[in-house]
């Protein structure tokens, strides 16, 4: 059985696995507030919910723009 002459670097060994890693699939969620798809586990992106509590405030897209044109 052959066996390598020299040892390979920790670079080229993480290389070949990293190839295997990217394979993964994220699994998404559906945020029960707003029904948009999330990472599980993760706070709500769109809404800024994680557990029924708000984490993150989002500001209204809607309400500056229409404050300008006024």
């Amino acid at each position: 059985m052959p066996n390598p002459k020299r040892k390979h670097t920790r670079a080229r060994r993480d290389k070949r696995r990293y190839q295997n890693s990217r394979l993964d699939i994220v699994n998404l969620s559906v945020c029960p507030n707003c029904g948009a798809l999330k990472r599980p586990h993760m706070v709500c992106p769109n809404c800024g919910y994680y557990k029924g509590k708000i984490v993150i405030a989002k500001k209204e897209k809607g309400s500056k723009g229409q404050e300008e044109n006024k």
